[in-house]
């Protein structure tokens, strides 16, 4: 008897879970055939152009599509793909379209990619700077190089990026480090702040997940990881030693007895151009950026970091590295070491490999 008692509870709680859940279903099937519906106007409406940059993804056209009220809900467009057109394959590109057009018919433009106009492709590279990034944006043609510098330096939509608020004011250029290294579409009449408006949403994207949850746990802002991480991919000439690289500076930023970075990457941005070697004068360069001459980071980043470089310096790799030194033998790799001792004995090494 008690136990029989005891299951009716159970039974109960059973039943309600399976109501709620057949209600959402019902609700979410009525949501969609509504939707449907009213997405279809009689009347029809003017021609729209929609614009759907490269690289985005499904929940991002949906919110494109609903911000120009080409669909009335955003929500309701994502729940019909997820169950009539699970990998719809959408096209950037420029669109013309209807409020008014059903959700069979917009998946079908987005995947065929008619479009009104092709747009302008071009790649920022890991580690470039501000300035690269404005010279490839003249030489494509899309806006001149003195607009868009222009343009970071006056962006400051903070409402829309949070982030932003971070950034001193001492650093040399404003966005430096926060334009997302990548593949971009544009058109040809898109101006220089809508450039950066993309770029940036593309590094909100990227630090999205577990880049986000870890920075929690850290004792660095958000600037300060894309300075590090900067550095990072300035440094880092393989792929597999960027965890390495991040770990020593990491260690130099713990360290009472070496708090100096000693990035030659940072002196070299501090002069303002790349030298294969660097003299002892350049590292007396008077800049706030001269990590050989003031301790802990520079002000903000010397280029845009990569997913990997922030990767890395958001999981760094375990060890007490405190020195790297590059071999010079053509391996792209680095002597790495814990003592002075050990690392002056990797520099004539290093310079061995180089006579």
């Amino acid at each position: 008897m008690v136990s029989r008692f005891k299951k009716r509870p159970v039974l109960v709680i059973l039943t309600v879970v399976l109501v709620v859940i057949l209600s959402l279903v019902g609700w979410a099937a009525w949501q969609i055939q509504a939707m449907m519906n009213l997405n279809r106007d009689p009347d029809g409406e003017a021609l729209q152009e929609i614009v759907i940059p490269y690289n985005s993804s499904t929940r991002q056209i949906a919110a494109i599509l609903e911000e120009e009220e080409i669909i009335p809900s955003a929500f309701v467009f994502l729940l019909y793909i997820r169950y009539f057109s699970p990998e719809p394959g959408f096209q950037a590109g420029n669109y013309q379209m209807a409020p008014g057009t059903s959700f069979e018919e917009i998946i079908a433009t987005l995947q065929e990619g008619v479009i009104l106009q092709e747009g302008i492709r071009f790649t920022v590279p890991e580690g470039y700077t501000v300035k690269q990034i404005a010279r490839r944006l003249d030489a494509e043609g899309i806006v001149t190089a003195e607009e868009f510098l222009e343009a970071c330096e006056q962006y400051d939509d903070a409402e829309r990026f949070p982030f932003l608020e971070d950034i001193p004011g001492e650093t040399a250029y404003r966005l430096e480090g926060y334009l997302f290294p990548d593949t971009y579409e544009v058109f040809e009449e898109t101006t220089a702040k809508e450039i950066i408006v993309i770029m940036l949403s593309r590094l909100e994207k990227a630090l999205q997940g577990s880049f986000f949850e870890r920075l929690d746990g850290m004792e660095l802002s958000l600037h300060q990881v894309l300075t590090l991480a900067s550095l990072v991919e300035k440094e880092a000439r393989v792929a597999e030693e960027r965890p390495l690289i991040a770990a020593v500076f990491l260690n130099r930023l713990d360290s009472e007895r070496m708090p100096f970075l000693q990035s030659c990457a940072t002196v070299q941005y501090a002069l303002g151009e790349v030298k294969p070697f660097l003299t002892y004068q350049d590292l007396e360069v008077d800049s706030p950026y001269n990590t050989y001459r003031h301790p802990g980071l520079p002000p903000g980043p010397i280029a845009s970091p990569g997913y990997h470089a922030i990767e890395a310096t958001l999981f760094p790799a375990e060890g007490d590295y405190l020195y790297f030194v590059y071999k010079e033998d053509g391996s792209g790799t680095h002597y790495f070491s814990r003592t002075l001792e050990e690392h002056n004995e990797y520099k004539r090494k290093a310079q061995g490999n180089r006579n």
